[in-house]
């Protein structure tokens, strides 16, 4: 009886061959910025807060971070614009503190007047309405990108990336944790070669830690990687696709689903949605989408995938709101 109760909670995680996803509405959200781009999604106290980066171009210029608040996903009013002087904020994501404060990572750029990169450190941001937020405070060390932080019993994790010139051959990918989201504590370099960087990483109903991240270079299909507390050693697998501005949510009966750019039918960019497991992705739904496009935000709410993102498919990179159900 053991063995079959174990077998059958193995096999209520995965996706029935039959599953599909299926997109029930698509509505742009925002376009008021010249370049809309790099959404991440939350609910928070009954209300949605979807955010992003405005600027002028995908690089460069000094990019401000937008916070979007609706009370039903349909009606969407402005609720913040973050900004600092001679600094690109971008690629903002949401989490929900051990406190319950909302909290914004960013990466901070800086061009001086240029498209070269000159420096980047990760920023923090805090709220407890969404509205009003403390200033993008400076976190980890220069030539650092903490891209996305997630929250596990009181505790922050994230992974950061490091592209500078001296780990031109191998980017550095570490694993850091924290009791405030300010201090962070390294636990552990993440062995994969190439350049990895994007990473979401999330916590399945046993403790594990699971992780979706994003390679570039000539080997750029993105890794799954699986680990046990105090999440130290890490076990690696293809996830056969490349995914840019990867995301995946885990539900309440272990399946998983995961979404960023897909590069299938280069050069034609495009944002797709699928189905993840331990080993690997399979995308199953493309958005309207495509040329400059991805960075997803996810939220199942009410049986539904609720799921941000940016694309240029209407010539203008905007901000778009998918609502997606999974069926069977």
């Amino acid at each position: 009886m053991k063995l079959a109760s174990l077998f059958l909670s193995a096999i209520c995680c995965l996706p029935s061959p039959a599953a599909k996803l299926e997109l029930q509405s698509n509505t742009k959200i925002w376009d008021k910025g010249n370049h809309n781009a790099f959404t991440d999604l939350i609910r928070y106290k009954g209300r949605f807060y979807c955010t992003f980066r405005e600027s002028e171009a995908h690089v460069g210029g000094n990019g401000k971070l937008r916070v979007l608040e609706s009370k039903d996903g349909a009606k969407w009013e402005s609720a913040a614009l973050i900004e600092e002087t001679g600094i690109d904020l971008r690629d903002p994501k949401l989490s929900i503190t051990g406190d319950g404060r909302l909290m914004m990572v960013a990466g901070g750029s800086i061009y001086e007047g240029t498209r070269v990169l000159k420096g980047k450190q990760p920023r923090v941001l805090f709220s407890k309405d969404g509205k009003q937020w403390t200033s993008p405070q400076k976190v980890l060390t220069d030539g650092e990108w903490l891209w996305r932080v997630t929250w596990f019993k009181g505790h922050a994790y994230g992974v950061s990336y490091n592209s500078s010139p001296a780990n031109k051959v191998n980017w550095i990918v570490t694993l850091f944790d924290s009791a405030d989201g300010i201090s962070w504590n390294k636990l552990t370099t993440l062995d994969v070669p190439g350049h990895p960087n994007e990473s979401t990483l999330r916590f399945l109903k046993n403790g594990d830690a699971m992780l979706l991240m994003r390679r570039d270079g000539p080997e750029n299909k993105a890794r799954i990687g699986v680990s046990k507390p105090p999440y130290k050693e890490w076990q690696w697998t293809s996830a056969n696709h490349s995914i840019g501005g990867p995301n995946f949510i885990v539900l309440k009966d272990g399946r998983m689903i995961a979404a960023g750019r897909d590069s299938r039918q280069v050069p034609k960019y495009t944002t797709a949605v699928g189905f993840l497991t331990k080993d690997g992705y399979t995308p199953k739904l493309t958005l309207p989408s495509s040329g400059d496009t991805s960075y997803p935000g996810m939220v199942w709410y009410k049986g539904m995938l609720w799921m941000s993102y940016y694309s240029s498919h209407e010539g203008k990179t905007s901000i778009y709101l998918a609502k997606i159900k999974l069926n069977p």
